[in-house]
Formats: structure tokens, C-alpha cells, sequence
């Protein structure tokens, strides 16, 4: 999770402090449409497994705490 949350923090430079797990990452703007694939291929290099975008939603990455139960949960968990 640490991985993440630095990305998001050398996204967001001027954030100036820890981003909370539950906060909104979207309309927050800590996450944007340009960074997005770039966000996935870094899921998937932490979670060693490939994102299909067609399984997923926005929702799944709106804040740290569904990213980890989504992404970064053991297989068979997570999965909605």
C-alpha cells in the first residue's frame, strides 16, 4: 500500500500530508484521467495480477481502503 500512496504523493505534490484511507481519490483530483493507466500498471506490478478493465468500475478505485480490498486482497477475496 505504501507504493500507492507515494505514487499518489509524487502525483500530487503540493498534497502536503498523508492521504486518509477512506478519502474520495477522484474528486479529490489526486487521481486524474491522464495518470489513470499508469495507476493501473502500478497495481498490477504490486498486486502481481493483471487488471482486466473490463471487470471493474470507478468505485473500485475511489479510496485506499477499496483499492486494498479490491487489488491487494489474497485471490479469492475482494472480488465484487
Amino acid at each position: 500500500m505504501k507504493q500507492i500512496a507515494d505514487w499518489i504523493s509524487a502525483k500530487n505534490p503540493g498534497l502536503g500530508r498523508e492521504v486518509d484511507p477512506a478519502e474520495d481519490l477522484i474528486e479529490a483530483r489526486l487521481i486524474d484521467s491522464l495518470d489513470f493507466l499508469e495507476f493501473i500498471y502500478l497495481l498490477e506490478s504490486v498486486s502481481g495480477r493483471t487488471i482486466d478493465l473490463e471487470e471493474v468500475t470507478v468505485d473500485d478505485f475511489r479510496t485506499l481502503d477499496r483499492i486494498r480490498e479490491r487489488f491487494l486482497a489474497p485471490a479469492g477475496r475482494g472480488a465484487a
